[in-house]
């Protein structure tokens, strides 16, 4: 059956740490993007910095913003954004709510990210081990500029980190309030300012044999190692980011049966998971059709 998600507005799907559009013949969106276009919708990846702050990558943002809606005669776009790019999508309807119908967050770190806490403690500011760390993500966002071709657009690695951390994002939270609970584990206000705000994400389920998932899917076991440094939402995130931190505006579920990762893509390993996660965007697609944008 056909499905149609030809949304009023375009949608932009916007990467987070480490994103890229395109590398090659590889895609980072490449299954969303396309399973949207079947179903009718206008759908753009805007290229941001692979590490920066919420802020540098959200002003990025903007000026893509303006050129789709140049291109394409909309007076208006719909975010999508995975992981730090939520909060690049929450700065650009902060700042330009006139030219933004509804910003998604999909398994954003709304709240900041335990793990992000735990790699900056391990990281003493001006120490050896932090210069260790920024020249390494430094030399893979690097690597990643290269190849993607996005080479003249700004990297800060540290500066990516401290953005993620709690405090950092409590203190962007602070500037930039908009969709947000006003108590741990709610939902937040689904319109602010003429913009609608929606959120989803998942969870690593606790069984490692029995979750659904091919135990052998190498990233799986890299995010199941890092859910060890979660202590508030232990056994309650996906990875990188905690179940409850994820939550803005009309949360529509946080405990999808997959991981940080699993929310953007699928693996290509044969699985038994109960979600689609490409289904998952055609769905909102219609969700945000039948609201009128």
């Amino acid at each position: 059956m056909q499905r149609t998600a030809d949304t009023r507005y375009p949608i932009l799907l916007v990467h987070g740490l480490f994103g890229f559009d395109r590398i090659g013949t590889f895609e980072l969106f490449h299954d969303i993007k396309q399973t949207l276009r079947s179903a009718g919708a206008r759908v753009f990846v805007p290229h941001l910095s692979a590490t920066h702050s919420n802020e540098t990558r959200g002003d990025q943002l903007l000026a893509q913003i303006e050129r789709v809606l140049d291109g394409t005669g909309a007076s208006k776009v719909n975010l999508i954004g995975h992981s730090q790019g939520a909060l690049a999508a929450r700065y650009a309807a902060a700042i330009a709510p006139q030219s933004v119908a509804s910003v998604t967050s999909v398994s954003g770190p709304n709240h900041g990210s335990e793990l992000a806490d735990f790699l900056r403690k391990a990281l003493t500011p001006g120490a050896l081990p932090e210069q260790i760390a920024e020249t390494v993500a430094t030399l893979f966002s690097d690597f990643l500029a290269l190849i993607s071709g996005n080479r003249d657009i700004p990297r800060n690695a540290i500066a990516a980190l401290n953005a993620l951390t709690t405090e950092g994002v409590a203190a962007f939270n602070d500037k930039y309030p908009q969709g947000l609970p006003k108590t741990w584990g709610g939902k937040g206000c689904e319109r602010v300012n003429g913009v609608r705000y929606y959120s989803w994400s998942g969870i690593l389920p606790g069984d490692l044999l029995g979750d659904g998932f091919n135990p052998l899917d190498p990233l799986r076991v890299f995010l199941r190692a890092f859910s060890r440094y979660f202590i508030t939402e232990a056994e309650q995130n996906d990875g990188m980011v905690g179940r409850y931190s994820s939550h803005l505006g009309s949360v529509i579920r946080s405990d999808y049966p997959l991981d940080h990762l699993g929310t953007l893509r699928q693996t290509g390993i044969a699985t038994a998971t109960p979600v689609d996660p490409i289904d998952l965007y055609v769905q909102h697609a219609e969700r945000l059709k039948k609201a009128g944008l």
